[in-house]
């Protein structure tokens, strides 16, 4: 199966949580096949399943001849990954309006997306062609979308499952497309903020190493071979850039096989395990990054409440969609917690991760039958708050950086020209 399918029920404080989950689970390989379609035209693409057997008999469910399946490698570097489908993810964020705005005129999908097609080029126009035929031949768009899982996200996937399930498909696309603009604004207001300080950050280095390297050697050895006594800033200097000297292509190459060996364990399960647990732990930042976690489970679950979805599934989707671990750990625990009896705020409150304004809003909107409105407006108020206090901590970099370059610069300039002016008194003297 290409999605696991599981069923429970419990009532609890007047709300009726069930498990009916199709979307798709983390230990899912992504497969790349050829085959021939109805017409004997081959096709390539990416399918997702447990096993190649599984990929294959979906495949074939679909109607195509397959010629070979294969597991696909690569190494995996969260940055880099980003970087590379980042392009294509911010033009989905921009075709879900579109596509919204087409199904709710009543028109239909295929010719939706053919008009998504006409609007966009490039990688992204030959994704959503495959899209469309895959459409065509009589897949679902939620099971389109999982066999291009680089461009599609799995909180895009789950969404559109649970339209094209409840016959509000153009509703969700709507929500979701709402949520995603607030995400890339978001995004882009963060990168324009630390834009000036990253600029600020790699001329400081860029200025430090050109000193280091280049002009303290040269002024220091002049007056290190005039046997005077360097005096101690000059001398902490001077064995500083002797240091970086000698052994800054050792100290280069450590650098770059320390990125790369980082790289590779991040992108192990206990690397990415790890890295969940102490982005939350970091001053400051990890507060937003705690709150910005909340607001997106707040959005997936609000949203597929209010598209039928009982609680307990919404909750097992919303852990299926999280991207860091400790949250998606935490919410299993919950689900494991309510559909043995307990309430949802005492579930929560067991957990570390959820503050306690996020447990009472829970349990308040448990107790009040408004769990899905009292929980779309913490996530829009959350995301308002993790956008200005990110705006203000950006703002806040900007004359540190630049304190930072003037103290060292300084000392550098300081202890470079102390010997001279020793010199020259002692010559007055």
């Amino acid at each position: 199966m290409l999605w696991i399918g599981h069923r429970s029920a419990a009532s609890f404080g007047g709300v009726l949580v069930s498990g009916s989950f199709g979307c798709e689970s983390y230990s899912m390989a992504v497969y790349s096949y050829r085959a021939l379609d109805a017409t004997r035209r081959a096709v390539r693409g990416t399918v997702s399943g447990e096993t190649a057997w599984e990929a294959r008999e979906h495949l074939r469910a679909q109607g195509l001849v397959v010629q070979e399946v294969s597991l696909r490698r690569s190494v995996r570097f969260p940055v880099v990954g980003k970087l590379i489908h980042r392009r294509d993810r911010t033009a989905w964020a921009e075709a879900t309006r579109e596509l919204a705005t087409l199904l709710a005129v009543d028109v239909p999908i295929l010719e939706a997306l053919d008009t998504l097609i006409l609007q966009h080029r490039g990688r992204f126009q030959a994704m959503l062609v495959a899209l469309r035929d895959q459409v065509a031949a009589g897949a679902s768009l939620a099971e389109a979308m999982r066999a291009a899982p680089e461009t599609f996200d799995s909180l895009s996937i789950c969404m559109v499952e649970v339209g094209e399930r409840g016959g509000h498909l153009d509703q969700v696309l709507e929500r979701l497309s709402d949520f995603q603009e607030r995400s890339l604004e978001f995004r882009d207001r963060v990168s324009s903020a630390l834009l000036y300080p990253s600029i600020v950050l790699c001329v400081s280095l860029a200025v430090t190493l050109f000193l280091m390297t280049f002009v303290v050697p040269l002024l220091l050895d002049g007056l290190e071979k005039a046997g005077r006594p360097l005096p101690l800033p000059t001398r902490i200097l001077k064995h500083a850039s002797d240091g970086l000297a000698e052994h800054g292509a050792l100290l280069f190459v450590v650098v770059v096989v320390g990125g790369v060996l980082g790289g590779l364990w991040f992108g192990t399960e206990r690397g990415r395990r790890w890295k969940s647990r102490m982005v939350f732990r970091v001053p400051i930042i990890g507060g937003l990054m705690r709150k910005q976690e909340v607001a997106r489970l707040a959005f997936v679950i609000s949203t597929l409440m209010r598209n039928g979805v009982v609680f307990l599934e919404a909750l097992r989707l919303a852990a299926q969609t999280a991207r860091n671990m400790v949250v998606r750990d935490a919410l299993n625990d919950c689900g494991r917690l309510v559909t043995a009896g307990s309430d949802i705020g005492a579930a929560m409150a067991r957990s570390d991760f959820f503050p306690q304004l996020v447990v009472h809003v829970f349990t308040v909107g448990q107790q009040s039958g408004r769990l899905e409105e009292m929980l779309e407006r913490l996530a829009v108020g959350y995301e308002r708050q993790v956008s200005s206090s990110a705006a203000r901590l950006a703002a806040a970099l900007e004359p540190l950086l630049i304190l930072f370059l003037a103290v060292f610069v300084g000392f550098i300039l300081f202890a470079t020209m102390l010997p001279i002016l020793e010199a020259g008194n002692a010559i007055e003297m």
